[in-house]
């Protein structure tokens, strides 16, 4: 799962990037690359518990993506081209000066999505008039096309699964999920996004939260024992990072479920809805192909059992096959043949 931080320049999408890595990027327009470990209390119980030689939590893959360098400036091509690779867009806008406009930001960077999607559009309408070809993949463009000239992004547009599943591969820059990242002043970190800015990130299909840069790079550069009272003077009660990620897994509609073990306790990801056999191919592409039956046991149900063994008494801990659809929170043991992960 990758996500990429998208913005103008000075709107602190490197700063925030920074510090939600904890890597030392400089500002030059180019790709930057880190990750992020997804804090998880269930995690860290499980651990506890089961006090593996070793405890793997998610990981979610951020971009800091090269932007524009200032409001109504063209995006490059490559900059363009990275765009196409992350999984979700998280727009960060600057607002902490009275000069900032970010509604209007957002209208201008989502009008260059809309602008380059709309090119992609005409090209092929372009090449399919050439070849005569009116069939069903011009009448699906034809209507992705005029909802483009209206000025509205791929995110409100309505598409059917079959038109979904043969547009794809065009990789529509406005269809991406967009997370408006709003970066405030610290004194108003604990609020939420103001109404306006609110209310212009809804009508374009996105969502939106609010968090200060600037103090969360403050928060991991403290450490971790101070931190629950540096948040606590702020009016916070996590750093900014855990709000974001599940933003980031919501737009995403990801859940989480674990493995555990002497060896290992790991978190895994993958998206709402998934089933047995494709969680399993998370873990080892041969579980998916293999997968006989899968052992379940939803979190919060193996702690009030205290064990295993309890669950698997009171019947909380049960078989399932291939097409059950993995919850989040679950703990599996995969069964694929004779073995057992």
């Amino acid at each position: 799962m990758r996500a990429g931080l998208a913005g103008f320049a000075r709107s602190g999408k490197t700063t925030l990037f920074n510090a939600l890595t904890g890597l030392k990027r400089g500002p030059e327009a180019k790709l930057h690359l880190g990750s992020i470990k997804v804090p998880d209390a269930r995690l860290d119980r499980l651990s506890a518990l089961f006090k593996p030689r070793k405890t793997t939590p998610a990981e979610v893959l951020l971009a800091d993506l090269p932007g524009p360098r200032s409001n109504g400036a063209t995006l490059e091509p490559e900059s363009l081209q990275a765009l196409r690779e992350v999984d979700a867009l998280c727009l960060v806008l600057g607002a902490f000066s009275a000069e900032a406009d970010p509604p209007q930001e957002l209208r201008s960077y989502d009008a260059e999505l809309i602008l380059s999607d709309l090119e992609v559009t005409e090209k092929r309408l372009h090449r399919l008039r050439q070849e005569r070809n009116q069939g069903g993949e011009t009448q699906e463009l034809q209507r992705v096309a005029k909802h483009l000239e209206s000025g509205a992004p791929l995110r409100t547009f309505t598409m059917s699964e079959a038109e979904e599943h043969a547009l794809a591969h065009f990789g529509f820059l406005s269809r991406k999920p967009l997370l408006v990242v709003v970066n405030v002043v610290e004194a108003d970190a604990a609020s939420p996004v103001a109404g306006e800015l609110q209310r212009a990130a809804a009508a374009l299909g996105a969502e939106s939260i609010a968090l200060s840069a600037e103090v969360e790079a403050e928060i991991a550069e403290l450490p971790g024992q101070e931190q629950p009272d540096y948040l606590a003077s702020i009016g916070l009660s996590e750093p900014a990072r855990a709000r974001f990620l599940r933003a980031v897994y919501a737009l995403l509609h990801q859940i989480s479920f674990f493995t555990v073990g002497e060896d290992e306790v790991r978190a895994w990801t993958i998206r709402d809805g998934d089933r047995a056999a494709r969680a399993a191919g998370r873990i080892h592409s041969d579980l998916e192909k293999s997968f006989v039956r899968a052992e379940v046991v939803h979190y919060d149900d193996f702690i009030a059992a205290g064990s295993e063994h309890r669950a698997r008494e009171t019947g909380k801990l049960r078989l399932e096959g291939k097409d059950y659809v993995v919850q989040d929170g679950d703990i599996l043991h995969v069964r694929a043949g004779s073995g057992k992960r």
